[in-house]
């Protein structure tokens, strides 16, 4: 079988997984099903995609529809709907061609035609491994008769049209041309009891845990949300636990055809569905078929006298990837990702370029994590993940601890070398020496210093990679990067950062609370300092955006501009000259930065000029010319009358005037260190720009030799693929396809915090007992309080803010300072006090809650919310 079918109808036992363009993911689906031993598989067929085209086909008025609907954008709701009624209606009045209509009269002939059948909907791009399509189309259970069959088979190709299946097509970037629909013809069974299992727990990951849903009736009552199910976990032939609900309502057949809703009788509610023999009998049927697919999956079953039929199984699509461990032992892996602030998917190169600096950064779903076995594996090592994590990322410190409870698992976690060691390159003695003299210098010129030494550094790079080409520039880029962590990282610049960060604001919190009982005292004293590269970069927009503002041509072009001609048609504009200028010398400065930026492969501001636009139109929008000198004298004035304030009332307590003169030394040591601490990863993606135009230098003659199809192809290879390609000018290009069908899939998944060898995930949970029910949990990062409009932003490119918005978003890194300037609060999923976007957010004075699980999703954009910045949490007030 798998070849390409002419036929108009197969029964299930002529259909495999080969055959999805024939008859859709779940008619595909059941032709495996069908084929596996002692799995009862109700019987049926399907009527191929070669019918459904054969159809739509003769309808001329549907091209144009058609077309109409690939240029609607997602959010234009009422054309959507208007359009796709329109496709709907023509679709069900048409006429269902004899040969098409004699296959499908024979098949039920065969099975018997008077019987009632389950008619589904089976599209090309549903059920897949990367893409769940589940629901999008439409389902019609108990038909009898061949005219009701018929009627419901057009209503199942008309549903391709329904408005969620366009927009989820719309928002997945699949052609509405290209998806077909396959109907899936199939034998009722009336279920005593009926429902869902996952051969993969569902919420934890756990491969181990079978997940089974289950209520009376027909399963439609479950799948539609009808009713509450009785819930059972299953482990390796264990009932692990149960949840009994009380189960009012049921889906059942009526006599003619269709189906009602039913109460269900009062003392059948609280029962459970299946019995204990009849949970575990499932679970095996459920590994059973999970084995033969070779991936774990979401099954439909109903329980019909005693026996289990299935009706459908699919892949579990959001199921977290699973490592690849190569000892067989336990293996806990750490997201590199939360602690960097950048939670996306990374290409292929850009992951190898991070494992040539750290061996046990392991890629999973497209993500870096840590290996942090070892470490957890000892008590030494346990306290130095609990110091990282700390103020990084709270709930993945209170995941951390919550699996550190599991003794019987920590005792299996083999021992070695520490991902955080002392020594390691992340903490060392020299450090800690090396803050220390420098917390007692007290010095603001060592700042200076260590930002010369930086940009030496980055010139010097520069000026040897000009003279290399293939293998030895190629050579010189793995080297340079491997060693970039030493460089940028060393004692010394590494101790000016902690001189500030964390031992200053210790110091200076703990002094501040013990005289004066006022907490995080530091959040009020580190707005407008010195040396922030990050901070300076939101202002000095400000700047780009005064010379904008005096151009009306200028400010209409850019709402149009396009990368590849930004500047040559810039400059034909009256005032173009001037704001080429100033937008370059911002470049120049700034342009290696973007969104995500620690993922090499991303494209910089240099190469996507139109990335900051939106930014410059809201500072247009938002505020008078000169914003950036009021916004830094107004950060300094709020500094100095709170340095005032805390210095006299520390003057009139015992001891006042030695209370004085050691808060005024520790205020000094903050404000000259603590802007330093944007600095490191500012250098790192300095040099990342300069690896990567001559890395593309590269690219672009493999373009040239035919090598690859396109200069970004490389972003999908590992560096050594890329060296390997260079040096023989030859490549399997299918290697990139494949990669890049990964990646799409592994950009739509969460990555986890925290995620074991097996695959179970392990999250923390807040634990806040000031946060008002209802409210959304995070950890405070800014303090103060506002209440403003959301605006639910999940790409830099999409943020055009308006005075008084509150940024809603997933994380931020410094690429997101310029938004700081015109917001008024801030909620991010990710991050904790001591990250990017809390720091900003202190610097600017803005209200900030971050590590608010699923915010993007629970808030709405436009909603009007309240950030209690001091408490950590956010409220939802409309």
């Amino acid at each position: 079988m798998g070849y390409y079918t002419n036929s108009y109808v197969l029964m299930f036992n002529e259909i495999d997984k080969t055959m999805l363009p024939q008859v859709g993911g779940k008619g595909a689906n059941l032709g495996e099903l069908s084929k596996i031993k002692e799995i009862n598989v109700p019987e049926g067929f399907c009527i191929t995609t070669k019918s459904y085209k054969k159809t739509i086909d003769k309808i001329p008025e549907l091209p144009n529809l058609i077309e109409q609907l690939s240029h609607i954008k997602v959010d234009d709701r009422e054309r959507i709907s208007k359009i796709s009624g329109q496709i709907r209606s023509i679709i069900e009045k048409a006429k269902i061609d004899d040969d098409i209509a004699n296959d499908i009269t024979s098949s039920l002939t065969k099975l018997g035609v008077n019987d009632a059948y389950a008619v589904r909907s089976s599209a090309t791009a549903e059920d897949l491994p990367t893409a769940s399509f589940a629901g999008q189309q439409d389902t019609f259970l108990n038909t009898i008769g061949r005219e009701a069959i018929f009627k419901n088979i057009k209503k199942c190709w008309a549903s391709l049209f329904t408005d969620r299946a366009v927009t989820y097509r719309i928002q997945n970037g699949f052609d509405h041309n290209k998806v077909l629909l396959s109907v899936v013809i199939q034998k009722m069974v009336f279920p005593e009891a009926s429902g869902i299992m996952f051969t993969a727990d569902p919420i934890t990951s756990d491969r181990k845990v079978v997940s089974i849903d289950a209520s009376f009736g027909l399963g439609e009552a479950l799948v539609s949300g009808l009713v509450n199910a009785d819930s059972y976990k299953v482990n390796n032939g264990k009932i692990e636990s149960k949840k009994v609900s009380a189960k009012k309502l049921g889906i059942y057949p009526l006599k003619g055809g269709g189906t009602e809703e039913n109460k269900i009788e009062l003392n059948l509610q609280n029962k459970e569905a299946l019995t204990d023999d009849q949970i575990l009998q499932l679970e095996k049927i459920g590994r059973k078929i999970g084995a033969y697919f070779g991936k774990p999956q979401d099954i439909e079953w109903c329980l019909y006298e005693n026996k289990f039929y299935i009706v459908q199984s699919r892949p579990i699509t959001t199921l977290y990837p699973l490592p690849d461990v190569k000892d067989g032992k336990n293996h806990v892996y750490m997201s590199f990702g939360h602690q960097q602030m950048m939670t996306d998917a990374m290409k292929p190169l850009g992951i190898s370029f991070f494992q040539f600096a750290e061996a046990l950064l392991v890629p999973i779903g497209g993500r870096l994590y840590m290996d942090v076995t070892h470490d957890l594996a000892s008590s030494s090592g346990r306290a130095m993940v609990g110091l990282a994590m700390g103020k990084v990322d709270p709930l993945m410190d209170k995941a951390i601890k919550k699996l550190m409870k599991r003794k019987d698992y920590i005792k299996t976690l083999p021992k070695g070398k520490k991902f955080l060691s002392m020594g390691s390159g992340y903490f060392s003695w020299a450090l800690i020496a090396q803050t220390i003299k420098t917390y007692r210098k007290n010095d603001p010129s060592i700042v200076k210093h260590v930002i010369a030494k930086n940009e030496e550094n980055v010139k010097d790079v520069q000026q040897k990679i000009s003279k290399l080409s293939g293998d030895e520039l190629l050579a010189f880029i793995k080297n340079e990067y491997a060693n970039l962590n030493k460089t940028l990282y060393d004692a010394e610049s590494m101790g000016t950062v902690w001189a500030g960060a964390i031992l200053g604001s210790t110091m200076l919190n703990r002094k501040i609370k013990k005289w004066l009982g006022q907490k995080d005292i530091v959040d009020s004293l580190t707005q407008s300092v010195d040396n922030n590269i990050t901070g300076e970069m939101g202002l000095d927009l400000l700047d780009v955006s005064d010379v904008v503002r005096k151009y009306p041509d200028v400010m209409k072009y850019l709402e149009h501009a396009k990368d590849e001609t930004f500047f040559t048609e810039l400059v034909k504009l009256k005032g173009g000259d001037e704001v080429s200028n100033s937008i370059k010398a911002y470049l120049e400065k700034y342009g290696m930065r973007c969104s995500g930026e620690i993922d090499i492969t991303r494209p910089r501001w240099n190469e996507e000029p139109t990335a900051i636009v939106p930014l410059i139109l809201s500072n247009i929008k938002n505020f008078e010319p000169g914003a950036h000198e009021v916004i830094f004298k107004k950060g300094l004035s709020e500094f100095e009358a709170k340095k005032k304030d805390i210095l006299d009332r520390l003057a009139k307590l015992p001891g006042g005037k030695n209370k004085v003169k050691k808060a005024e030394k520790a205020i000094s040591i903050v404000r000259n260190y603590i802007g330093y601490r944007e600095y490191p990863k500012y250098a790192m993606v300095s040099i990342y720009w300069v690896l990567k135009q001559a890395m593309m230098k590269e690219a672009v003659k493999l373009e040239e030799n035919g090598v690859i199809k396109d200069k970004n192809d490389i972003f999908y290879l590992s560096f050594e693929e890329l060296q390997e390609a260079a040096r023989t000018q030859k490549l399997d290009y299918d290697i990139i396809t494949k990669r890049k069908e990964e990646f799409k899939s592994y950009e739509k998944l969460t990555p986890p915090r925290i995620i074991l060898s097996d695959g179970e995930i392990i999250s923390g949970e807040y634990d806040n007992e000031k946060m008002p029910k209802g409210a959304l949990a995070g950890i405070p990062a800014s303090r103060g309080t506002i209440e403003g409009r959301a605006r639910v932003v999940l790409k830099l490119e999409d943020a055009t803010m308006e005075e008084g918005d509150i940024l809603v978003t997933t994380f931020t890194d410094p690429s997101w300072t310029p938004v700081f300037v015109s917001i008024k609060g801030l909620v991010a999923e990710v991050g904790g006090a001591a990250t990017h976007g809390s720091v900003v957010a202190r610097e600017y004075g803005l209200p900030a809650v971050v590590g608010v699980d699923n915010a993007t999703k629970l808030i709405k954009d436009g909603q009007r919310i309240r950030v209690n910045g001091t408490d950590g949490y956010v409220e939802i007030l409309s």
